[in-house]
């Protein structure tokens, strides 16, 4: 489950300190130096590595058609690029989960309008206006779109475990 940071993030920081790994403040700049997969990059705030999971979406898997051509399109958002993290959870495994902009562009926007990335619902609202960047990409068949039956990677975790 994912928990919602809200109010004074003293605690978060706290625990974070603790735990050895960065904390970011919410509006957090830093630079990427790692991009681990197609949703999935680290950023170095204060001369500390910040592992994000960019929320909403879900980029299918390396092992997986487009897995590296989704990796491949973040790398060349956001790759040694000036990146504006806004934190907004922490997911069930302890990750950061955040909004993340490269050449202010919202790279989860980004991987969802280039084909390179699902909308996941079980974590983004109704109302998200992924949804509708989405649905174009899919029309126009960009990206993991031009598979005729592309398999969304929750899906393929689950038939791989």
């Amino acid at each position: 489950m994912i928990e919602r940071l809200a109010g004074p993030h003293a605690w978060l920081a706290a625990a974070l300190l603790l735990s050895g790994v960065a904390y970011a403040a919410p509006g957090t700049e830093g630079l990427v130096v790692g991009v681990h997969d197609g949703d999935t990059l680290t950023v170095l705030v204060a001369k500390q590595q910040l592992k994000v999971r960019l929320a909403e979406i879900d980029a299918p898997e390396l092992g997986q058609p487009f897995g590296n051509r989704s990796k491949q399109s973040l790398v060349e958002l956001c790759f040694q690029e000036s990146a504006h993290v806004e934190l907004i959870a922490r997911d069930r495994y302890g990750r950061s989960v955040g909004k993340v902009k490269c050449r202010e562009v919202d790279a989860s926007a980004h991987q969802v309008a280039t084909g390179m990335a699902w909308v996941y619902d079980r974590y983004s609202k109704p109302t998200s206006p992924l949804y509708a960047l989405q649905d174009a990409a899919k029309a126009a068949r960009r990206g993991l779109w031009a598979d005729n039956e592309p398999v969304r990677p929750w899906e393929w975790r689950k038939e791989k475990r």
